[in-house]
């Protein structure tokens, strides 16, 4: 697993003394650090982003750093890596969850509380068959699609979707969530 304290990048990418996400300009510098840490990641491998150390992220930092990020990311082979968001507040989701439904995105969020969570642009379904596989801990289809009481084939296509936007990991024979307590 590979951290990246966010609260650092911040720090020293744009050299200021404070912990808030503010300015495209901030939110740029921040990405890019955290692009050239992502590059490392081999099959498999989850990064966590941690932001337990932010304190206010406005909506063009939430555009850069989120949404950005994820979207040079998309374009990947879906088992090179996964991202991880940890430490989101309150604070922090209005922002995220608007620019991740303005670019179609969602991603796994690993809470201050501890819960972890889609959020973001994804369907009453896809939500749903998340939280089974995240319940069961790994499973194949018909293991959700079991939990789910719904058809295997539709429970499959579900879970390929979902694999394909890195929201859950897929080892050959069943799926899980992309979690930091697997490392």
């Amino acid at each position: 697993m590979t951290r990246i304290d966010v609260g650092s990048v911040l720090r020293h990418s744009a050299n200021l003394p404070y912990a808030d996400l503010v300015t495209r300009p901030t939110g740029a510098a921040v990405r890019q650090c955290i692009e050239r840490e992502l590059e490392g990641l081999h099959r498999g491998d989850v990064a966590l982003l941690d932001f337990s150390q932010i304190g206010m992220m406005d909506y063009s930092c939430a555009d850069e750093v989120v949404a950005k990020l994820l979207l040079a990311y998309k374009h990947r082979d879906a088992d090179l890596g996964y991202v991880v968001f940890h430490g989101i507040t309150d604070a922090h989701l209005e922002a995220i969850e608007d620019v991740l439904h303005h670019h179609g995105l969602a991603l796994v969020v690993h809470f201050a509380d501890g819960a972890a969570r889609l959020v973001g642009a994804v369907s009453d379904d896809e939500r749903e068959t998340w939280e089974h596989v995240r319940a069961l801990g790994a499973a194949g289809a018909a293991d959700v699609a079991r939990a789910a009481g719904s058809e295997p084939e539709v429970i499959a296509e579900l879970l390929g979707a979902l694999h394909r936007r890195r929201l859950l990991r897929f080892d050959g024979e069943s799926y899980s969530a992309p979690n930091v307590a697997h490392h």
